[in-house]
């Protein structure tokens, strides 16, 4: 495979302050598709929780913000932990702290300030939101050191991505109950799919350096993995649908998104590092599909 970097520090990132780059590019903000793939699930809950409109409303720009301050929060994580390893992959090497751009004091206070934004965000939800929002900080400390001791770090990923189908539910319905469980099932074995898609960008890197992946893992049997996580993960979008007592129309709408899923697994080239990374891309169009598809369950 040829070596690529996913890091954009032209266009608009370009023409920031010098000093204010590194942590842009820390927090990814020059690659938003990480901050939709983790409020697309937050989504999903609001929408089956069915607050009234303006609430709603609300908890949407909420979600939408803490979805940007989060997963940024989450890649300084990760790049501290990491800061060894990426030095020795190619699409990672140039990320600020491996770089040597930033050092990790830098990181860390830039870390505190984006923990007490999520922090002040997470209060104006409700109750059971601020038990399980805080809950999700072990999932967003440990998931970078799966890598070092299982093969299934992308299955850890899904569990940190996916958990806000919960808290979006919660602070909808107000409520844990079978639906979101259903819910949040689907959306781990959505991310699991897609974010294997993208390891396979670094997958002899990480053969190199000796971290497991799924795209190691399963390597060239990689769609039938891909197919039987996609096919899950609608099959549970159904049962959601079902126990929240979604109208007729939801099911059909679903084949939007069962369409762009089934799209991956058939054109998928696990060699090709600039297509994984397209494809990893297209999963903001599913997760708006599956949205929509709840909404029109409501009608």
């Amino acid at each position: 495979m040829t070596a690529h970097t996913d890091i954009i520090a032209d266009g608009w990132v370009a023409r920031l302050p010098t000093g204010w780059r590194p942590y842009v590019l820390l927090a990814r903000l020059d690659r938003p598709i990480g901050a939709w793939l983790l409020f697309l699930p937050g989504l999903w809950g609001i929408l089956l929780g069915r607050p009234s409109p303006v609430e709603a409303a609300r908890l949407v720009v909420l979600f939408g913000i803490g979805a940007v301050v989060m997963r940024s929060a989450g890649c300084v994580v990760n790049d501290l932990w990491d800061r060894d390893i990426d030095r020795m992959v190619a699409r990672t090497a140039a990320r600020p702290l491996a770089s040597g751009a930033l050092r990790p004091r830098q990181a860390l206070t830039f870390l505190a300030a984006l923990l007490l934004v999520g922090l002040a965000i997470l209060l104006q939800l409700n109750v059971l939101s601020w038990a399980l929002g805080t809950a999700s900080l072990v999932l967003v400390g440990v998931y970078p050191l799966a890598k070092r001791v299982t093969w299934w770090p992308q299955l850890m990923m899904g569990f940190t991505f996916g958990f806000g189908a919960a808290l979006g539910y919660a602070a909808g319905a107000g409520r844990i109950d079978a639906a979101v469980t259903a819910l949040y099932g689907a959306a781990i074995l959505w991310d699991l799919g897609f974010d294997t898609i993208y390891a396979h960008q670094d997958r002899e890197d990480d053969a190199l350096v000796g971290i497991g992946s799924t795209a190691l893992l399963f390597g060239e049997r990689t769609p039938a993995f891909l197919a039987a996580c996609y096919a899950g993960a609608m099959s549970l979008l159904v049962l959601a649908g079902w126990l929240a007592g979604l109208s007729i129309w939801f099911y059909p709408a679903l084949l939007v998104p069962a369409a762009l899923l089934l799209r991956q697994v058939l054109v998928l080239d696990i060699d090709d590092p600039a297509l994984c990374l397209r494809l990893f891309r297209a999963n903001r169009e599913v997760g708006l599909a599956v949205g929509a598809a709840i909404l029109l369950g409501w009608l």
